[in-house]
């Protein structure tokens, strides 16, 4: 009698999941599940000559005329036919009478749930159903078991290759930080030759501006008491274009002065970027570091991008200096890129010259205040950096990519400037790094940092 109803059941198979290798974005799809459904009609001792025969099946799905109807595991089936009594009352019964009794709480996952994501639900279930396998759910509307044991195996390995991921970023990050260092220890060396002949230059300018104005007065003292000077004097005079010459030198030793001034403000800004951290923050002046990161982008702004300051009474702000700077050259770098490729974008298609806005860039500092979480705690202070462009804007992908890329537990294996960026202000400073983007509108940047 078995072996006559055994043959309406369809013999169980395993789906083998897909052929890619495993990796932190792989879902229940890429797992081996397996396939029984028994119409609920069919009885106990059915199923069971099923199991004997297949040791791995976890459980058998219940349908009523193809309708999912729920599951009974492996382990919830034995256990109540080796029950006294048990074969005598579930052996010759329908399944239904079985699952009414053996019914129990299910797992029930898309096929499109991440691995590690599935092994958090399964292991939130009470410790009696930790060994119950997983209903899983396909796009097409059909149902899969998947052996708990299974996905144990590969979340472990998953979580291995995230440990791999997160070692080779840290030693990533190591060797990113030494190249600073170094960088910073040769760039302060260079600053220094440079600073040295630059300080000459600025020490002696002045005492040059006063010999000569004393000199020319000088000359200008015996003009009026010799009114004739002589031919071979006048012939001087005109082959030097004395005349010329009184008026210009007090120009020119300005201009000496203000590209030695220049010069000395690029190599302090050079210094100030490529700063060693101490293990301390310390207090800084944030616009002192804005003002320095724009000196050192001047040459790629070229002229062609207009940057607006509206600087607010900020305090200085206890941090890592070098690291500020990082950031804000970071988010400089990734604004200024955007502009120009869309100042290029404009010229390639010609676009009417009188319609298009000029690249714009607008700095605001200020200090503002937010509600503390708790009711009886005070609000809290930040200072706020916002960098925001009139540029073209991100679409939708590009911020979710960037979004992604800022969380702690990436999954992206690309280290942008941006997401070291955000770790910086998040994780080093207690910070906050936010972004807004509307196409056609353009990208707002902003820094929160604690104010203590």
């Amino acid at each position: 009698m078995p072996e006559e109803f055994s043959c309406q059941i369809s013999p169980p198979f395993v789906s083998l999941g897909s052929d890619r290798d495993i990796d932190l974005d792989s879902t229940l799809q890429e797992l081996p599940m397996y396939n029984f459904s028994v119409e609920i009609n069919h009885t106990g001792i059915e199923v069971a000559s099923f199991l004997e025969k297949y040791p791995l099946l976890p459980g058998v799905i219940l349908v009523e005329q193809g309708n999912f109807i729920g599951m009974i595991s492996r382990r919830r089936l034995l256990e109540f036919l080796i029950r006294p009594f048990g074969q005598e009352l579930f052996v010759q019964q329908p399944l239904a009478v079985l699952y009414s009794y053996a019914r129990i709480p299910m797992l029930l996952l898309a096929d499109t749930t991440s691995i590690l994501t599935a092994m958090q639900l399964s292991l939130k279930r009470s410790p009696e159903l930790l060994a119950e396998p997983i209903v899983v759910k396909t796009e097409s509307g059909a149902y899969r078991l998947l052996d708990v044991q299974e996905l144990n195996i590969i979340s472990w390995q998953i979580r291995g290759i995230d440990n791999l991921v997160r070692y080779e970023r840290s030693q990533a990050q190591m060797i990113q930080n030494d190249k600073m260092a170094n960088l910073g220890r040769l760039v302060d060396g260079v600053a220094h030759e440079i600073l040295d002949p630059v300080g000459f230059i600025w020490g002696n300018i002045t005492y040059v501006s006063s010999y000569s104005q004393d000199l020319l007065k000088l000359i200008a003292a015996y003009e009026k008491e010799l009114p004739s000077a002589s031919q071979d004097i006048n012939q001087i005079k005109e082959e030097i274009e004395f005349d010329f010459l009184e008026q210009d030198l007090s120009q020119s030793l300005a201009s000496i002065r203000t590209g030695a001034e220049r010069l000395k403000k690029l190599v302090t800004s050079l210094q100030n970027f490529c700063h060693i951290d101490e293990l301390y923050p310390k207090p800084v002046d944030l616009h002192a570091c804005i003002d320095s990161i724009i000196l050192l982008i001047n040459s790629r702004l070229q002229g062609e991008i207009e940057i607006v300051k509206y600087y607010g009474q900020l305090p200085p702000v206890y941090c890592f200096m070098g690291q500020i700077n990082q950031v804000l050259m970071n988010i400089f770098s990734e604004v200024v890129d955007t502009l120009l490729n869309e100042a290029v974008r404009q010229q390639l298609h010609r676009e009417d010259t009188k319609t298009v806005q000029k690249p714009r860039i607008e700095i605001t500092t200020e200090v503002i205040s937010q509600e503390a979480s708790n009711p009886n705690a005070p609000d809290s202070r930040w200072i706020l950096i916002r960098i925001a462009d009139n540029g073209p804007g991100m679409s939708q992908e590009l911020q979710q990519q960037i979004m992604e890329s800022f969380s702690l537990e990436t999954k992206n294996s690309k280290n942008t400037s941006l997401a070291v960026s955000y770790r910086i202000i998040t994780v080093r400073h207690g910070g906050k790094l936010n972004f807004h983007s509307q196409i056609g509108i353009g990208t707002k940047f902003e820094i929160l940092l604690p104010l203590v």
